[in-house]
């Protein structure tokens, strides 16, 4: 680790042990930390960029894009690069045959919830839900573009896929059809939250502009 190593050490001391789900919280660590190390990398290219292109800087837009890539950069490290720190560190087994991933529809999911513990089922399910309510969210607030929720959708399950994809080829985790699906809820529901908060923003525009001035 390159800026939380004290903070994992100190977890390490103090709960490894005690937490059964402990490697969970490993991987967010180490995962945070590469992230930091990355999203540093991107504002520099990010400054480079719009210098080179004589953009003018909108800082509210500028934080979107930040928070965005920061959420993006986190969710590839959570999910497909965990044992991976630099690109070179990549490989790919592209000998891998597609029946060892999972097509059938909640059949694994179904598995964990008749397990002994449940925090599996419902961190497989609801997990995989909530990290792509961001998604869903923030893409359209960062494109500032007519708002179409099929637009988001269709960027959330070629994002999901690509994360399949890529944990089936590396051996990160398990090719799962189910994930595909949790995932595309996960950015459905963001989009309608973003709807809803664009109905509400121009509600209160129109209270305010209906407003007698003094």
């Amino acid at each position: 680790m390159i800026f939380l190593g004290p903070v994992y050490k100190w977890l390490e001391a103090n709960y490894a042990v005690r937490i059964h789900h402990f490697p969970l919280i490993r991987l967010v660590t180490y995962s945070v930390d590469k992230t930091i190390l990355y999203l540093l990398l991107f504002v520099v290219l990010r400054a480079l960029w719009l210098w080179h292109r004589h953009k003018k800087v909108r800082w509210g837009h500028e934080l979107l894009v930040f928070v965005f890539a920061a959420y993006v950069i986190l969710l590839l490290f959570l999910t497909v690069f965990r044992g991976v720190y630099y690109p070179w560190q990549i490989t790919m087994d592209w000998g891998r045959k597609w029946h060892d991933a999972n097509t059938v529809i909640l059949a694994e999911t179904w598995k964990l919830r008749l397990g002994l513990s449940h925090f599996d089922f419902y961190y497989q399910s609801l997990g995989n839900v909530g990290w792509f309510v961001p998604f869903g969210l923030l893409l359209p607030l960062m494109l500032r573009t007519k708002h179409k929720a099929v637009h988001v959708i269709f960027w959330g399950i070629l994002l999901s896929l690509f994360i399949e994809t890529m944990q089936f080829y590396m051996h990160t985790g398990i090719a799962d059809i189910d994930d595909v699906i949790f995932n595309t809820t996960g950015a459905l529901i963001g989009s309608l939250m973003y709807v809803l908060l664009h109905r509400i923003r121009l509600w209160l525009t129109k209270i305010v502009n209906r407003a007698p001035r003094k």
